[in-house]
Parts: C-alpha cells; structure tokens; sequence
C-alpha cells in the first residue's frame, strides 16, 4: 500500500493522456522506428545515452532509499527516452515527465525523467505512448527539454528503477558511460 501511494505521489495519478511538444513546436515529433534489439530476459537496457549511476546516488532522498525499487540514474546526453525492452506500458504521468512499462516475463520498470520535475506540470515534457501500448525496445516513450528542467533548477538524471526488485534475488546495474540501449540492469 505504502508503495503504491509513494508510486501515485511521485508520477502522479494518470486520467488521460496529453501529449504536449517538448520543444514548444506546434507538432509532436513521431515515435523513432525501434533499433533491431534481441531483448534477453531479466535485462535493462538504457532509455538514453549518458552517464550511469546507482539508483543509490540520486539526488533524491525517495529514489536514492529504494522505496520504489532498485535500479540506476542516467545523467542524460539528450532529451529522448526510449523504452528499454519490449513490453506494454503500464502507466504514463499526467505531467509526461515519468512513464511505467512491463516486460513479458514480469519485470515492472518506472522510468522518472529528473528530480521533483512533476513540480513543471509537464511543460518541457511529451508522451509519445498511452497506457495499455506495446512498444519495441528503442521506440521513443517521452521527450524531455533539459534547458526547461535546468531552468525550472532540476537535477535532469533519468531515474531507471525495477519497481518489483525485491522478487528478484540479483540485481547487477553496469555504471559508467552508456549509449541509448546499452545493457545497463541485469535481474536473476
């Protein structure tokens, strides 16, 4: 229960979707044709190119704890966020700035694009996916303008969390440098 409340307050309770342009153009830009990608089950691979980190060094008192699962952060080079597997999404932010996908074999992902931005109600943000959508991985989910978080004072780290880690009993990340679609979490 406290999980699902933490969950509901961090992304927000989703009634419709709305996708707004991130760049302030009058069109959303369309979904990126996804990369051919063998997914391997149990695996993570990275929404964006940037910077890893362990979930433990977020900026983010909620996320660095682990009340919503284990994972990584991602310092990101650019403001696309691609889904990490193929799967269906599971839930999308009313502020566009977070979006929940589940793959085949069980593993739920919550992708949080920057610290405390649900306080920007979704200005600089775009949801390119509904809840309920399968995607392929490397289909672009979300859309984000770093100068709007960075000027609205948010750290802009793409927090990558296995919210069910704890039915997992291994969860090895791989830090360092990344590009979008890496192997970047592993679940045994």
């Amino acid at each position: 229960m406290a999980v699902a409340f933490a969950l509901t307050y961090t992304i927000g309770y989703k009634e419709e979707v709305e996708t707004v342009p991130a760049s302030g153009g009058s069109e959303s830009p369309a979904p990126s044709a996804p990369s051919a990608v063998k997914c391997a089950p149990g695996t993570v691979y990275a929404p964006v190119s940037g910077t890893v980190i362990p979930s433990e060094q977020v900026p983010d008192e909620t996320f660095a704890t682990g009340v919503l699962g284990r994972g990584v952060g991602i310092q990101p080079s650019e403001g696309v966020v691609a889904a990490p597997f193929d799967g269906e999404i599971s839930t999308v932010a009313d502020t566009r700035h977070a979006v929940g996908i589940s793959s085949p074999d069980g593993m739920e992902i919550l992708i949080h694009v920057g610290v405390d931005t649900v306080a920007m109600n979704g200005d600089g943000f775009a949801a390119l996916v509904q809840e309920g959508q399968k995607v392929k991985a490397g289909e672009t989910l979300l859309t984000f303008d770093r100068a709007k978080i960075a000027a609205a004072q948010h750290p802009d780290v793409v927090v990558v969390l296995v919210t069910n880690s704890d039915d997992y009993e291994n969860l090895t990340i791989h830090p360092g440098e990344c590009k979008a679609l890496d192997k970047v979490i592993e679940v045994k």
